[in-house]
């Protein structure tokens, strides 16, 4: 029951009991192992529902979804958006950081951000990364192995899902081995950040986790400019140094688009190295460093988790991934379709327009329902069913637009090699005993994922 132009917040006082039940029942705890009923309900009665406590337009289609996040009539809550509706949280470091990085940021603001990233870090050098990749989920696979030689379970998600990510994102950036642990625990903090509803709690522990991490990324940038490394923060620091010095140049276009996207142009145009000829400042790195090693591993531990969950759900399509490995990046697809990693993301409409029919004013919140746009059955045929051999899977899991996921191309990639490997080593790997889903309404993730090798 969607509101009409006239009345953009109609749906909530149109719709049904059955609608309102299945809102409540997609942020209930009880029902956080699979909201996909619920969201079924929303897509088919109220594909676009106005929900008056929460302030915002909840999006369950698929083209609704996608419209959103590509199109350039909606932005992110960013810096002025802060000042304007929640001033208290501005003097919070976890506010200062989220509404000020590459996801809080639009336009000119978050291309100067994105661009010096991207153009270190991208499709190509992800690719590169394979090897290494390879090498830390064999480690990994040989921890798990060990836990369960003696034919009991271990916690699959501790010993691989997690420190894989870490390990990964933390070589990349350059943070040591030895310290990746804890900033696991600080990365978890942090991303509280990423709840449509942050607690008290949430908050005071973002802000430690914020503080924590910006102090060792600003230590670690210190250290590369005197003894300059091969990993991330060197790169950043060599190019936007060269971008201080360096006067407007010619370059060409990459011949693919950031993490993956669609390939440009390949004319030559003249770029200067920085926005405004200004490179990115001390703090301004150390953020970035900060984003890029808690989004490299937050949303890619929870794609671990649920793609392997997913698998030994369906024994039938772990069977035919067993028997033909160049199903691979099909299977990792369609986990991200089944069971993404984000359920939602909000966007605001940048200036009046309409979605689904339905009017949004300017300053307007909707929230694309990500989980249930990827099982739009208007998209994709039984869409309930998990198929590795399912054709033209095309996920809003990783965003779209100007926000696409920059790590997405390294997330696939960790993706598929651990269940090739996994595949492979661990033919009979069986769940035991009940998982335990991490507490949030946004991030789709295991805390615990108890797994036998001899099931």
């Amino acid at each position: 029951m969607n509101g009409s132009a006239a009345d953009p917040e109609g749906a909530a006082e149109g719709a049904s009991a059955e609608v309102r039940a299945a809102l409540e029942a997609v942020f209930d705890p009880g029902l956080r192992a699979d909201p996909y009923g619920p969201l079924a309900v929303l897509r088919e009665a109220a594909p676009v529902l106005y929900d008056e406590e929460s302030g915002t337009r909840f999006l369950t289609g698929f083209a609704d979804c996608q419209a959103v996040l590509a199109g350039p009539d909606f932005v992110v809550p960013d810096g002025p958006w802060l000042a304007r509706e929640h001033p208290e949280w501005a003097a919070r470091p976890a506010a200062d950081f989220f509404y000020a990085s590459l996801l809080g940021t639009n336009g000119a603001a978050h291309e100067r951000l994105r661009g010096p990233l991207t153009a270190v870090f991208g499709p190509r050098r992800a690719a590169e990364l394979s090897a290494g990749v390879e090498k830390v989920v064999d480690e990994l696979l040989d921890r798990f192995e060990d836990a369960t030689s003696d034919g009991g379970a271990a916690d699959f998600q501790a010993l691989v899902g997690y420190p894989l990510p870490v390990a990964v994102v933390g070589e990349l950036i350059g943070v040591p081995r030895a310290e990746q642990e804890r900033f696991h625990r600080l990365g978890r903090d942090a991303a509280r950040l990423l709840e449509p509803v942050r607690s008290d709690e949430d908050w005071r522990r973002a802000d430690t986790a914020v503080t924590a991490l910006r102090e060792y990324f600003t230590g670690l940038l210190r250290e590369r400019r005197a003894r300059p490394a091969e990993d991330l923060a060197s790169a950043l620091l060599a190019r936007e140094g060269a971008a201080g010095s360096a006067p407007a140049r010619r370059v060409r276009e990459p011949a693919a688009g950031p993490s993956g996207g669609r390939a440009r142009p390949s004319a030559a145009r003249e770029r200067p190295p920085a926005e405004n000829g200004h490179p990115l400042g001390e703090r301004e790195l150390a953020d970035l460093l900060l984003l890029v090693f808690v989004a490299g591993f937050e949303t890619t531990a929870g794609l671990l988790g649920t793609a392997v969950s997913a698998l030994l759900a369906h024994p039938e399509q772990a069977a035919l991934l067993r028997a033909d490995p160049g199903l691979l990046p099909g299977a990792v697809e369609e986990a991200l379709r089944w069971d993404g990693p984000v359920l939602m993301a909000e966007r605001l409409a940048a200036r009046p327009t309409e979605v689904g029919g339905v009017a949004v004013p300017a300053g307007g919140s909707v929230t694309a329902v990500l989980g249930a746009a990827n099982r739009d059955p208007r998209r994709y045929p039984d869409p309930d069913a998990f198929l590795v051999t399912r054709p033209d899977v095309r996920v809003l899991s990783f965003g779209a637009g100007p926000h696409y996921c920059f790590g997405a191309a390294l997330a696939r990639l960790e993706a598929a090699v651990l269940l090739g490997r996994l595949s492979a080593r661990f033919p009979r790997l069986a769940p035991a005993g009940p998982p335990v889903r991490r507490a949030s309404a946004c991030l789709r993730s295991f805390d615990v994922l108890p797994l036998a090798a001899t099931g």
